[in-house]
């Protein structure tokens, strides 16, 4: 299975590409796409949508995981970046892709066990898991990568349970 992991953003995009077969995950590709500040708005989304439109096409992901997005306490950039998230994502949809989300607690409890870890613990585990020989940079595409493992990951549960509620019945 080849997943996409998405980190949103309207300034940067993080992404990771990984395939997941029988337990184990090999790198594809990680990357950015970048807009720069200043650019129009509406025109940092229309890059944003026709960047991810190529990406999609290019590396043909089954699923994709997304961090679902949180807000704190400026909802003004909240607002930015949710409208970032949807043009992101709006390529997979015209595309009849699964879109699976996850909180970053979810995403750390995954990779490092815990759902406080540091993001340098994150991406030292993500390394690891790839068996690279260094952490992805820049910091979005490691964390889009730690989201597509996270999804692999729980792909794997799902299976295990579907298993375990097919025998139930």
């Amino acid at each position: 299975m080849r997943i996409l992991g998405i980190d949103p953003g309207y300034g940067i995009v993080g992404y990771g590409v990984v395939e997941y077969e029988r337990g184990r995950f090999t790198p594809v590709k990680a990357g950015t796409i970048k807009t720069p500040s200043d650019m129009e708005f509406l025109k940092r989304l229309r890059v944003i949508y026709l960047d991810m439109q190529g990406l999609l096409e290019h590396y043909r992901p089954d699923e994709i995981a997304v961090e679902k997005l949180y807000f704190n306490t400026n909802t003004t950039t909240g607002i930015d970046v949710a409208q970032a998230r949807g043009v992101t994502l709006l390529p997979a949809v015209m595309m009849n892709l699964p879109v699976y989300e996850y909180t970053p607690l979810q995403v750390k409890s995954s990779i490092v066990g815990y759902g406080y870890a540091e993001k340098r613990q994150v991406q030292e585990m993500v390394r690891s898991m790839l068996h690279l020989a260094d952490i992805i940079k820049p910091d979005d595409a490691a964390d889009a990568m730690a989201i597509a493992i996270t999804h692999g990951l729980s792909v794997n549960t799902r299976k295990v349970l579907e298993k375990y509620n097919a025998a139930a019945k």
